[in-house]
């Protein structure tokens, strides 16, 4: 893609995403300048490609987390239910807290990242701890383990949902969990094959409209048993 580069520091990275307009808002940019790549990603942090962060998994490019931000932002505000599935570093969750965060307090915010790898969950609350030990302390976000094709019931309805994995069709059980008037973004599509980023929109009457963004390429998701 014609704006990919490499950031000289976080900042920098957010300035090039802006220039080449993937981020098209003030609030996202700064969700995204707060949230330095270094506590997320170990290595290559500010550069604009997958990196992996261990147990065979990536973090995703940062113009994919910024389409992601943009693409809900209407949906996240003081107040909301957010579930980022498949949170693995941490990363993405953290610039939610950070943008909804930004608007104000409110003590029914809720933003929860679920992960199916013990490891990550782990990995995750550390990455957390390391950028700032406010955003777990505040209670308002949460990083579960579980599988995230089942979302996660107990915190639903959600406002707002990521995934950040591909599932091979239309994830019924998380659209059950979005409420009315919410977004869900997943990349849909076989392991290898055709995938696109959907969005799904639940109306006030409960419809669900659907709109294919874009073409993309994520790993599946799975269970810990890929299955």
């Amino acid at each position: 893609m014609a704006w990919r580069s490499v950031g000289t520091n976080n900042a920098d990275l957010i300035r090039q995403l802006r220039d080449y307009g993937v981020i098209a808002s003030e609030a996202v940019a700064q969700a995204m300048i707060g949230t330095d790549r270094k506590f997320y990603s170990p290595r290559n942090p500010y550069m604009d490609a997958p990196q992996g962060i261990g147990h065979g998994v990536t973090i995703s490019a940062p113009h994919m987390h910024a389409f992601a931000l943009e693409y809900l932002r209407d949906h996240m505000k003081p107040g909301v239910r957010v579930l980022d599935v498949g949170s693995g570093s941490g990363y993405l969750t953290a610039c939610f807290w950070r943008y909804i965060k930004a608007q104000g307090d409110h003590d029914n915010t809720r933003i929860v990242g679920i992960e199916h790898q013990p490891e990550l969950v782990k990995l995750s609350i550390s990455n957390l701890n390391n950028d700032d030990e406010a955003m777990l302390k505040s209670g308002k976000l949460i990083i579960v383990e579980g599988d995230g094709r089942k979302g996660s019931p107990e915190h639903a309805p959600f406002n707002a949902i990521h995934v950040g994995a591909a599932a091979p069709e239309t994830p019924t059980a998380l659209l059950e969990q979005l409420a009315k008037g919410g977004r869900l973004i997943v990349p849909v599509g076989p392991e290898g094959g055709e995938q696109y980023m959907m969005q799904y929109d639940k109306d006030e009457n409960g419809k669900i409209h659907n709109t294919r963004l874009m073409g993309v390429m994520y790993v599946p998701l799975t269970d810990l048993k890929r299955s």
